[in-house]
């Protein structure tokens, strides 16, 4: 770029038409000097740097008073690394022709690379007072204002720029990042996509346009800009780092843990990479491995929270080996929880709370034991770490408006077409009664849907977008809610991190992720007569709220069925087809016996599973069933099968086309229990010890089909067997199921009893409120 500048230089003035005697010397010596700074030239075209200062240091003996020699000995000195002697030739240069808009450029732009930004504006701004439009003095500037904080400036500078050489990458890429500081979003990614479009070797445009897409969840064009990026800059570490996060969002884990170990193997001391590898290790089923990164990650840096928090975490695997490993698992998590709590005491930082919600103790439901003591350790902990950084922040609503109605805040980042929003969340807010309670929805993921147009038209307030933990703390607080909901904790960081906190005088959750939150700042739990056992307080450490019914108000969805073609997805067709829906660690080591069970006593039969992007966990699961089969003396390829995951159309075919469905035991299915439903096809299912392995058991109790639930193993395999083997009995059961499934559906009475909960503790508060001090 310099060179190409230096050869539009042109010599200012012109030959008088009567030269007094040192006009005629001066005229002379640039001649010459003009000779010997032309052989510089050739010596900078063979990228002969050195012999090209030193022809141009003749040019300057020659003609000392030249400012041209000098302007190209400066960069000349700059293609060599030496700043300080081009520096001290611009100013020369600019001593003998303070005009010179290209020696003002030059000093300006290494002036501002060593931060004087001052004095570097002062010789940008004389650099377009000397020559208007110049592009490239017009981005340094905008650098300039950029690093003063002057963003608007810095905005202004470059479109001046783009307006000179509109199809300038690297000023569009500026441009692009500077309107990113600005919070233009969809400005950016025009700019970057404009400057890939004109350089798509650009990878540095590449990577940041991918950032933005990977935030708003675009992450097929994320993952195609980030390879592009590598394949110009293979040595790219900020981009495979993001392609691996990429790729564990799109369910490709072994992508992911390629991209984290390329990142290690180009920086070996890589803390992040180590723990982001063991993060997809983790979710990749392989425990110890992870474990082993998050000890390499600390070793490297023993104060990096992050590691030594998901090094707890992890203690309770994504899927269970065997039946053995729960108790000792349970252990060690209890025992690294309390080492985890004893190092926070001592090494609590501002930045703590960001590790919460990270790696959340998400699997520990998936075994049938009571973890109220377990989570409680984990709550109380995510509630100090989060609570002092909010004592840290500036108050935030302290004083409430007085309301005409009941403040509702909902909280979640599932307000779409979900299963927590379609079971719990739609039907309360469609017939609550809206004259009574004020409704606000703070929609913290990034999907959107009808369902979720329909959440806004329901709304008195909608937040949703792109906020930042402390964007949403304000937006909560600013509304005053009387209560909080928050339908499920566990499943998304974001709404952890915010649960974690006190923002409501009032703050419930309910059964999203059917398990106590262990969290002290949630009040209440949000169950139902029909989920609980006897006795069920104690599995919460929130006052449990027991709703009428189902606790809900389910609206049926349309269903929509594919028919199956069997033989492609490797389904015999020809015996009785048993599905088991469920994610792979929905399935405890401890009931493997009763598939065992089932295929011996049916002979032919068809156990059907599923794989997906929880495919490693489902090759566990398989090697382990396949195991206990083996010790059976069954053949495992004859009774079990694994299919890959069926979108809902194909799904719901399926369910219509097979015989018997088989709800997991201890982590219970309610909405595929609702479409096998709608879809005819009879339920087994195991009354739970716990309200998560209850699910399908209230459908059937409330349907008044409780004979369809079993109270052992050995009732669930009898009942299993009954069905897949009686085609009569199973018609039965089909007719009765279609005669009884109108009741499940637009229940108003949980309603009602939820509009009456909310009022109670809402001017429960209010009172209190208003006799403290």
């Amino acid at each position: 770029m310099l060179r190409k500048l230096l050869n539009r230089l042109v010599a200012s003035g012109g030959a008088p038409t009567r030269a007094a005697p040192h006009e005629l010397s001066t005229a002379c010596a640039s001649e010459i000097a003009d000779r010997i700074i032309a052989e510089g030239n050739r010596a900078e075209t063979e990228r002969n740097f050195r012999e090209a200062c030193e022809q141009y240091r003749k040019a300057v003996s020659a003609a000392p008073g030249y400012a041209r020699a000098r302007l190209n000995l400066g960069v000349a000195l700059e293609a060599i690394g030496d700043a300080d002697g081009a520096i001290e030739s611009y100013e020369a240069a600019l001593a003998i022709d303070p005009a010179n808009a290209y020696a003002s450029y030059n000093l300006g732009k290494l002036l501002y690379a060593r931060g004087a930004l001052s004095r570097a504006e002062e010789l940008l701004q004389s650099a377009l007072k000397h020559k208007p439009g110049f592009p490239e003095a017009q981005v340094v500037l905008s650098n300039v204002y950029d690093a003063q904080g002057n963003l608007s400036a810095a905005a202004s500078a470059l479109e001046a720029a783009l307006k000179q050489r509109p199809d300038w990458a690297g000023a569009l890429f500026n441009y692009g990042m500077v309107l990113k500081k600005l919070g233009r979003v969809g400005e950016t990614e025009s700019a970057l996509s404009r400057a890939i479009e004109i350089e798509p070797e650009n990878a540095n445009a590449c990577y940041e346009l991918a950032d933005l897409l990977h935030e708003r969840g675009a992450l097929h064009e994320a993952e195609k800009l980030l390879r592009l990026a590598l394949e110009h800059k293979p040595e790219f570490l900020e981009a495979r780092v993001l392609l691996g996060s990429v790729c564990k969002k799109l369910g490709d884990l072994p992508g992911a843990e390629s991209c984290f170990r390329s990142a290690i193997a180009l920086k070996p001391d890589n803390v992040g990479a180590y723990y982001l590898l063991g993060d997809i290790l983790f979710n990749r089923g392989d425990r110890d491995r992870a474990l082993d990164a998050f000890e390499k990650a600390l070793s490297l840096r023993p104060d990096f929270l992050q590691a030594r928090w998901a090094r707890t975490m992890a203690q309770i695997p994504a899927i269970y080996s065997d039946q053995a490993e729960i108790a000792t698992t349970r252990a060690a998590f209890l025992r690294e929880i309390a080492e985890l709590q004893a190092w926070v005491d001592q090494n609590n930082t501002a930045s703590s709370h960001e590790v919460v919600g990270m790696i959340p103790p998400f699997y520990l439901a998936y075994s049938e034991e009571n973890n109220r003591d377990l989570l409680a350790r984990h709550g109380e902990l995510c509630a100090r770490l989060m609570g002092s950084w909010l004592r840290n922040l500036a108050p935030v609503g302290a004083d409430r408006s007085d309301h005409d109605r009941t403040e509702i805040g909902i909280v979640s980042a599932h307000i779409f077409d979900h299963s927590v929003w379609n079971a719990i969340i739609k039907g309360w807010i469609q017939h609550l009664d809206t004259r009574r309670f004020s409704l606000s929805f703070f929609h913290l993921g990034n999907e959107s849907d009808d369902e979720t147009t329909f959440a806004r038209l329901r709304a008195s307030h909608f937040e949703g977008g792109k906020k930042s933990l402390r964007e949403w703390v304000r937006s909560i607080a600013s509304r005053h809610p009387d209560v909080l909901i928050y339908p499920e904790i566990g499943m998304d960081p974001t709404t952890l991190r915010l649960a974690s906190l006190r923002l409501a005088p009032v703050q419930a959750a309910t059964w999203g992720h059917p398990e106590t939150t262990g969290l002290p700042t949630i009040d209440y739990y949000l169950s139902a007569e029909y989920l609980e056992p006897a006795g069920a307080e104690a599995h919460y450490t929130e006052t449990l709220i027991k709703l009428p019914g189902l606790g809900i108000c389910y609206q049926p969805l349309p269903i929509a069925h594919a028919a199956p073609d069997l033989a492609v997805l490797g389904i015999d067709g020809r015996c009785p087809v048993l599905l088991n829906p469920g994610t792979p660690f929905k399935y405890s080591p401890r009931y493997d016996w009763v598939f065992v069970e089932i295929a011996r006593r049916l002979g032919d039969c068809q156990l059907v599973f599923f794989t997906g992007r929880w495919n490693d966990l489902s090759t566990i699961l398989c090697r382990r069933l396949g195991d206990v089969f083996s010790a059976a003396g069954l053949d495992f390829n004859r009774h079990v099968k694994f299919v890959r995951w069926l979108n809902r159309a194909e799904f719901e075919g399926l369910m219509r086309r097979a015989d018997v469905f088989l709800d997991p035991i201890g982590f219970s299915g309610f909405n595929t229990a609702i479409q096998a439903i709608e879809c005819g096809l009879p339920i087994v299912t195991r009354e739970g010890r716990f309200m998560r392995g209850r699910l399908a058991r209230a459908i059937l109790d409330r349907m008044r089909l409780s004979d369809l639930v079993a109270k052992t193993e050995d009732d669930y395999i009898d009942l299993a067997v009954r069905l897949a083997g009686d085609a009569d009995y199973r018609d039965c059961v089909r007719t009765r199921m279609a005669q009884a499934r109108a009741i499940l559906y637009n229940d108003i009475e949980p309603v009602r009893a939820l509009e009456d909960f909310l009022a109670k503790v809402a001017a429960t508060t209010r009172v209190a409120s208003s006799q403290s001090p």
